[in-house]
């Protein structure tokens, strides 16, 4: 995406600064779905009578499984490593897409790591990465409630859907979400022009 000529858009930014913030949040994810197939969401209990697992007891018929997070608290689902961790990222897209300019991967990429590059080339529309930031929130945001209301692998799949488009964008450029923004504003959908105020 260029620098756009339209007078009603907002001014640009660095293209580099979305996608340094992207690394950053692929590394975030990739550890969220270390921890949560390692942990409560994708965790099976087998066939043991009156089996104690944190605190939760079980009692199955010879030979059955379940899932862990059926039977676990609302508590222990929130304090699940892979849980909290997807939530602090989740709060990390809130920001991004509130105030992108404060967001902390955009600060630390404004005051340490552009200083030491060259000016960019062109300017980025900054609605379409800010609309990615929204997808991205929306996606974990219904991986953290499923999570919540004790579906299994909800957690691992959102995680891993939010860490397939940051990862494109970090590693090739391709934001999915500013994607989608491109054609939804096609669509008339986003991004039209209010008129002139009277």
């Amino acid at each position: 995406m260029s620098e756009t000529t339209d007078a009603s858009a907002p001014r640009g930014i660095d293209p580099r600064g979305p996608r340094f913030a992207a690394g950053i949040t692929s590394v975030l994810l990739l550890i969220v779905l270390f921890l949560g197939l390692t942990g409560l969401s994708t965790a099976q209990v087998g066939a043991v009578p009156f089996a104690w697992f944190g605190g939760v007891d079980f009692a199955f018929v010879a030979g059955q499984t379940a899932w862990l997070i059926t039977f676990a608290t609302p508590l222990q689902r929130i304090l699940d490593p892979a849980f909290l961790l997807l939530l602090v990222t989740a709060l990390l897209f809130l920001w991004g897409t509130l105030s992108p300019r404060t967001a902390p991967w955009a600060v630390l990429y404004r005051k340490a790591v552009a200083p030491r590059l060259a000016p960019p080339k062109e300017l980025e529309d900054p609605r379409p990465p800010r609309f990615a930031q929204g997808v991205g929130l929306f996606v974990v945001s219904i991986g953290l409630l499923l999570d919540l209301a004790g579906v299994p692998w909800a957690l691992v799949i959102a995680a891993a859907a939010a860490f397939v488009a940051a990862f494109l964008n970090a590693a090739f450029g391709l934001c999915l979400g500013c994607q989608l923004y491109l054609l939804l504003q096609r669509a008339g959908i986003v991004g039209r022009r209010r008129p002139a105020a009277a």
